[in-house]
Formats: structure tokens, sequence, C-alpha cells
């Protein structure tokens, strides 16, 4: 399992072409094996090119690109030969698939010529181990990527078809849950336009998370089969099936040559890691990188004497075994199953990856361990592929034959890991019992790890009380769990918070003991970036076409350089341009209440304010401190009506029209997270009906947020909402998204929002709330002295009491949280402050009565976010990949 070799890798008397990259030497000798004849035929209708040129495809920088007649060839060939359809049942998805094996076919030729390139330089080439990659769709990013859009449109319409209604027809690849997914998709696209050397290492799952769906109100989850019509983006890799295996017992046997120990380890159960390649373009570079996805296959796959003594479903109880593993991302673990289940894919996962990394680092560099540190760089994307560490361990002293202390010391210099949360109850752990259930080898090497860790601590630090068992991997409780974030640390040179007050918080909170064993050299920060190709040149393609304009940058070069924003403060001052703005922000309106009407058949005004938070679900996003501030808003409302005062002067003195939006996925199994969206669809539907209230409030919650839902919903925000409790939030990068396409921000202090004030100016943003360095001292005070509940929030606890927005009982455990239990997020500390700060910036909005193109807006609001989008060139993931490859990788760009 060690050196595993696929079918094309087997000995035979003459050197054979292989599946993967060729070294110089193996191209020469390789060469004189292929008859003069076979050259030339192969040469004559060859698309790549010679492994020693640039790659890059042709194409000019207006963004046209190419020739509209190739496209239209090879659209009407894999229509024809690969659907199998003709002109006259070609619908619109399967112009979708033809587009997209079409645009593929150009891909992989650049993606070919890239592995060999990167496979001749023999440089350092990085690999990022993610559970997530939320990649979105992938026609319209390549497109974009290949410089190649307006061709394909042009070709498309040529044969009776609109881009946008062919783009359409993608679902989003089901890989991902939240930020954590997208991060990953953003650093991948930005390690290929960077022209680095890098590849993604995830899972390929059949379900993905779950499809979202909203049945009287409440949030129900559903199968998402994303694959339904097949994925045309993915080459498999049938021919690398890795053996991965599980359970079984461990034994010691001595090495026949020097007689020393060894311990082998027989598992019980074995599964196949079969490869699955997707090319990931540069932008404006023939760098194509590549994300390998496992997919999960039984050894067996039929059992034909269950089958034929009539036990039908065991005969192929083995196969589905197998295939669950890759079935569904995050599995329920609120039962020991789920849990069982979860621990496999992420050993799954990691034994695969790093089994394929040992094996192409080996055919180049055989026997040569002292160098694997200078070749390969392995980032750990949170806690979930920790097991690596062990893995990797494994692999070198049981089936290298290493002395501990030599692999040990490779294994350190190779990994690095990145934290994404302060909440020490967030962080992984897993039983000890469990692992040593499933993975009997790696239980030992963890308890050798942390012995000869806590050993180490203990020489250096032997008055430091407590300190050991603060700081040990394996946590003595009942039942004892392994830590595994504790492990990534121990196990890697370089350790990385996500924003500047995340990193500082890590240090002197749930890691601080870490920082006394290792110094603080070891810890560092790279705040998170996103990608503006597909976060402003596909989700607003308005804006970033007003953008080039007024940067007289036709060819778009500032998505590469991000920090030329800076120039649109030139513009801050011009009313003809401030107006072209406000046109994109309207026409990106129009199209989210066109979804909206689609996805809810609520009709929205989108003339209104867009108030908008759209993410994960959870207690300390305080999406419930958002709807309570919604519920005291109407409220208010209908006090102010009901006193005489009309709808006209509320506009004018009182409340801006508004619609608030709502959206995000709730844990399957996280009760008060789905309450919350059961409340949100409750006061929507009593607000939304409310024939007082017109277009001054409506409440919206969007179904199945994704990515492509949320390339409509960031350009539409006029204001998004960042909220989380401080000190909760390790950085974020939605705000980034909103910021980006010139949606101000209402936030805490809180993750990336520190930075984004720094850049963008206190007065570009709205913020409030208790700052992080209080949160402990304010949740002590409520434990002893109570929770005090301001006089505002308590009209709101009241309404929902009385009925007004359904059975109140099903939000009593809500309300009980903050009332009587100590009120953990600070809702009730910070509801005020909320509140006056919604005041502060509807003033700032202006009270028009919905006349958005009044200069007092223009001047004021629009202006803004003009200079927002200005300052936002530090959060490209550009940015951050370079701060990465400089600080933690040590890996340059590979010039093209």
């Amino acid at each position: 399992m060690g050196d595993y070799l696929t079918p094309s890798e087997l000995p035979h008397p003459k050197l054979k072409r292989t599946n993967t990259g060729f070294t110089p030497n193996q191209i020469i000798a390789l060469d004189a094996e292929i008859p003069e004849g076979a050259k030339k035929v192969w040469s004559k209708y060859t698309q790549l090119d010679s492994f020693t040129k640039n790659s890059k495809t042709p194409k000019d920088d207006s963004g046209q690109g190419g020739d509209p007649a190739q496209f239209e060839k090879n659209f009407v060939k894999h229509v024809e030969t690969t659907l199998a359809r003709n002109m006259y049942n070609c619908d619109d998805l399967a112009a979708y698939q033809a587009s997209s094996i079409a645009i593929r076919d150009e891909l992989i030729l650049e993606w070919a010529n890239t592995q060999q390139k990167q496979t001749i330089h023999d440089g350092k080439r990085v690999y990022y181990l993610s559970l997530e990659f939320l990649m979105g769709r992938a026609l319209d990013n390549a497109l974009i990527n290949l410089n190649s859009r307006k061709t394909t449109s042009t070709g498309l319409e040529n044969l009776g078809f609109n881009l946008e209604d062919v783009i359409e027809q993608e679902p989003d690849a089901g890989l991902g849950n939240g930020g954590l997914g997208r991060l990953a998709a953003c650093f991948v696209d930005s390690l290929s336009s960077k022209n680095y050397s890098g590849w993604g290492y995830g899972l390929n799952y059949q379900y993905g998370i779950f499809k979202q769906k909203i049945i009287d109100g409440y949030q129900v989850e559903a199968p998402d089969y994303w694959l339904k019509f097949s994925n045309p983006w993915e080459i498999v890799r049938s021919e690398i099936q890795i053996p991965i295996d599980f359970g079984g017992y461990v034994y010691e046997t001595h090495d026949i040559n020097t007689g020393a120990p060894r311990r082998i380890w027989n598992g019980s159960e074995r599964v196949l890691a079969v490869a699955i390649d997707f090319p990931i373009p540069g932008y404006k570079t023939s760098n194509t990188n590549n994300l390998r996805l496992w997919t999960s296959k039984p050894t067996t796959e039929f059992d034909f004497t269950k089958f034929n003594s009539g036990d039908y479903q065991q005969s192929v109880a083995q196969q589905q075994k197998a295939e669950a593993i890759t079935s569904v991302l995050y599995p329920n673990d609120n039962f020991d199953s789920g849990k069982a289940l979860r621990l496999k894919q992420q050993y799954f996962w990691v034994s695969a990856s790093l089994h394929d990394i040992v094996r192409r680092y080996k055919k180049n560099h055989p026997n040569n361990w002292e160098k694997f540190p200078d070749q390969i760089a392995i980032q750990l994307n949170d806690t979930h592929p920790t097991i690596a560490i062990v893995e990797l361990q494994r692999i070198l002293v049981d089936l290298e034959n290493l002395p501990w202390d030599k692999a040990w010391s490779i294994v350190t210099k190779v990994f690095a890991y990145t934290n994404h949360t302060v909440m020490a109850e967030a962080l992984e752990k897993w039983p000890v019992d469990l692992i040593g259930r499933l993975l009997p080898r790696h239980l030992e090497i963890i308890y050798d790890i942390n012995f000869f860790f806590l050993k180490e601590v203990e020489r250096n630090f032997p008055d430091y009380q407590g300190l050991l068992s603060r700081v040990s991997i394996i946590e003595e409780s009942q039942p004892k769990q392994v830590r595994m974030a504790f492990l990534a640390i121990v196990g890697s040179h370089k350790v990385n918070g996500v924003a500047e007050l995340h990193s500082e918080l890590i240090k002197t909170t749930i890691f601080k003991d870490f920082v006394t064993v290792f110094g603080e050299d070891k810890f560092t920060n790279v705040t998170n970036g996103i990608t503006p190709r597909r976060w402003l040149r596909q989700a607003n393609p308005e804006l970033a076409k007003l953008i080039s304009e007024a940067l007289n940058d036709p060819n778009y070069d500032y998505l590469t350089n991000l920090g030329n924003l800076k120039k649109l403060e030139d513009f801050v001052d011009d009313e003809k341009f401030l107006k072209k703005w406000d046109i994109v922000k309207f026409n990106n309106k129009i199209r989210l209440a066109n979804l909206i009407k689609e996805e809810t058949g609520i009709e929205v005004d989108p003339s209104v304010m867009f108030d908008i938070q759209v993410k994960r679900i959870h207690e300390y996003k305080r999406q419930q401190l958002n709807i309570f501030a919604v519920i005291y808003r109407y409220l208010h409302i209908k006090e102010l009506l009901s006193s005489g005062v009309s709808i006209e002067e509320i506009k004018l003195k009182h409340y801006i029209s508004k619609l608030s939006v709502f959206g995000g996925k709730a844990a399957p199994g996280y009760y008060m997270a789905k309450t919350i969206i059961h409340l949100i669809n409750s006061v929507s539907e009593v607000v939304n009906n409310d024939p007082e209230i017109g277009n001054l409030l409506k409440v919206v919650f969007i179904p199945d947020y994704n990515v492509s839902k949320a390339e409509i919903i960031c350009p539409a925000s006029d204001l998004s909402n960042h909220i989380s409790t401080a000190g909760t939030e390790a950085s974020g990068t939605s705000n980034m998204k909103f910021a980006l396409n010139g949606g101000l921000i209402i936030g805490t202090v809180d993750g990336a929002n520190v930075e984004i004030t720094r850049e963008i100016g206190e007065e570009n943003i709205f913020l409030f709330g208790n700052l992080a360095e209080s949160v402990e001292e304010l949740r002590h005070k409520h434990i002893y002295q109570g929770v005090e509940i301001p006089e505002t929030l308590s009209k709101v606890f009241q309404s929902i009491d009385s009925g007004r927005f359904g059975n109140p009982d099903e939000y009593r455990s809500l309300l009980d949280g903050i009332r009587n239990h100590g009120d953990y997020y600070l809702v009730a500390d910070d509801f005020e402050l909320f509140l006056e700060t919604h005041t502060k910036l509807e003033n700032v909005y202006g009270h028009h009565g919905g006349d958005v193109t009044d200069s007092t807006h223009l001047h004021n609001w629009v202006k803004k976010s003009v200079l927002s989008v200005a300052n936002m060139g530090f959060f490209s993931s550009d940015r951050c990949i370079d701060e990465y490859a400089e600080n933690i990788w040590d890996v340059e760009p590979l010039s093209q």
C-alpha cells in the first residue's frame, strides 16, 4: 500500500509510457523507443504543444479570444458524437454539456502541458488538503479565465442558443458547504492564476451537503444529487486506484536484514480510492493546475455466492458500504455510526492523497527522503485532514523503514496548519476508542507522538504546573479524546490564523500554551481573500466593465492587480460616474428581485434598500439578532400607524423602505439554527401579508443558498450584515464579496471586518457592538447577575410569546437561551447598539421616500460604495496565496 503501482507502471522489458509526467531523461529514453513513423503521425495530429514551448492558447486581450468557428465545430462534434444527439434534439442541457466538453478539451491541453512543465522543472509543489471545495459553476469561470467568453457567446448565438441560458443549466458542484470550501476554491484559482505549482485534494461527494427546502417555514433537507446528469468537467482516472484499509490489528515483526522491530498493520476492511481530476485554469495564463478528488469503490463489487444463495441484499452490501464513504458531505455525527463514517471519510481522503503524493515524489527522487520537504508543501485546511500527519509518519516509518526521528523531522517540515475558529468547543476531537477500532496503528503512532512531545515539554518547562495536561494531544476525559487541533500544531512547522484579530486571539486563548512551548514564530497570520475573477467579473459583469472603462483597462488587468482599484477614488466626486454606478446597482437589484420571485413567489421593489444576511445559520453569526431587529422595526411601524402617522411621513422621518433578505443552511442536527430559520419565515409570512405596510418593509428567506445564488445576491446588496459576536468569527469572506461589489457593511469588530475597516476607512463601514476583550467579562456577569433585557428587545420577546408569529412554544428555547441561560452570544447586550447603528446608516442612505436617484443618496451612500470598492485590493486571494508562498510554503511561481 506504500508504493503502489498503477497498471501502466508495472514492470516491462521496455520503458513504458506512463500516465503521469516525464522527466527529461525519461523523454529521451522514450523517444528512442517510439518508431519514427509513429512519431510523424502523432506529430501531425497532436494538439499538445512541445513540452518546451509555452502552451498558452493564442488569444487576443480584448476578452474575445479564439475563433467562434472553431468552437462551433467542436460543439457540433460533441453534440453528435459524445452526446449522440443532433440539431433537432439539442436542448439547453445538451448545449451546456457540449459547450463544457468543448471548453474542457482546451483546458485539458493546457493542463497536460502544465503538468509536464512542472514535472520537468521539478520544483516544490503545494498540496492543499480541504474536505470542502465549494467550486460553484465551472463553465462561466472557465470562459473568463480562458478569455473566451465572447467567442463562446457568439458561437452559441450562431448555433441558436443564449450563453446565459446555457450557463443556467449547470448545477452547483456539491463539494462544500460554506466559507471553508469557498476559500479553498478561491485558493486553487489563485494558485493557477499566480503560476504556482499546486494541487487541491478533496472528496468527490455524490450527494454533497443537502438541498434545502422550506416547507411551512421549516428547513427540510433533501438529497442534492448534483451528478444526475453527470459532470462534463471531470476526468475519471480509473487507472489510479489506491487501496485504503480500516480496522484489523497490529503485530510486530523484525526486519530480515537488520533485525530491527517493525510494526505491521493488517486491516480487516479495504476499499479503493479512485482518482477524479478537475482542471483548474488560471486567469490570463496557460498555468492549469489540478484538483484531484477521490471516489470510494469496493474491492469486490458483487458477492456471487450470496446472490446465488438468494441473499440479494447482502450480495451488494460491501459495495454500498464502500461507496457510502464519499456519498455525503458531513454525515450527521450525532450518532456513533455517523462519527465512524466521518472519520473514515477523513482517513480515506488523506491516505489516498498522501500515497499519491509519495508515489509522484518517488518517481523522480527514489530513496532520497532528505529532499522531500524541499519538494513538498502540504497545507491542512482546518483540522479535518490532521490524520494526514499520522499517516505520513506511518508511511515513512512502517513502509519506507525510516528511523522515527528522521521521519518525524520530515513530517513537521512538510505540514502547515490553518486554523479557522477561536471557539474551543469547535475544535475537532475523536474518541480514542473509535480511532483504535478503525485505525489501530494510527492510534499507536498518536500515542508515540504525544509521548515524545510531552517528554520534550517536561524537559524544557519543568516548573510549569499543569502544562503537560493542557497541551497533551490526548484529553483525559470520559471517554478519552484525541485533540486533532493539538496534533495539527505539534505536527506542523507553521500555524496560521485567517485574520489579524483571529490570529492574535488564538495565541492568547485556545493555543496560548503552545505559544509558550514553541514560541511566537510558529504562529502567523494570513488574512483571507477572494478571487476577483469570480466575485467581480463573473458575478457582477456590469460593474466589472464600468471599472475597466474608468481605469482605461480594456483588458481587465486589474483582476490580477486588484490594488489598481485605488484609482477609482478619482471618481468619487464625478456625479456622472456615481449615477452610472448606482444604475449598475439598481440593475443587479432587479436581477435579485427576479430570483426572489422565482424562488419564493414574493414580489419585492428594487428601489428600496436591500439589507442582506446570507451565510451558514449559526447562533454565533447572530441571524437571531437581525430578525429580532426586523420584528422591532415592524412593531414600531405598526405603533406609528396606529397613532395616526402616515406611511409617507414614516418614510420621510422614521424608516426608509427596506427589504431584509436572509439565506443559509442550518446543520441537520442543529435545532437552534433551524429554529432561527423557522422564525425568519414566520416573520416573513406576517410582515409581507400586512396590507398596511406595503413596500416599507419586506422579509425574505432565499432557500438553498449556494455559490451561484451568491453571485446574484452579492452584487445586489446595499447593506450586508456581518454581525457575529466579537471574537467568534475567524475571518469571514462574504464580507469581502459584498464590499467588493459595492455593498456597505454593518458589522461587529470581529474577524476580517477589522482589516476591512482599516483599508476602506471607518467612515465607510458601520460598526457596532461590544469588543472581543469585553465578551468573557459580560458572559461571566450574565452567569452571576443575570441578563438585562433592554425594553426594545423585551417588546420583541413579548410579541413572539403572544403568538403573533406562530406557536410561541416553538421559539421558547431560542428566547430562553437569552433570557435565562446566560445569553452566550450577547444578543441582549448588542441589540440597542444594532438599532442605533441602523438609524445612523439610514440617515446616510437618505429618507427620500424611495427615490434613490436623488443627489443626497448619490453623494452620501453611493460615494461610500465607490470608496469601499476602491480600497478592497488587499482582499484578493492572489495576495493571500503570495503570503502563503513566501512565509509558509517557501515556493516560487513557475515562469510561463
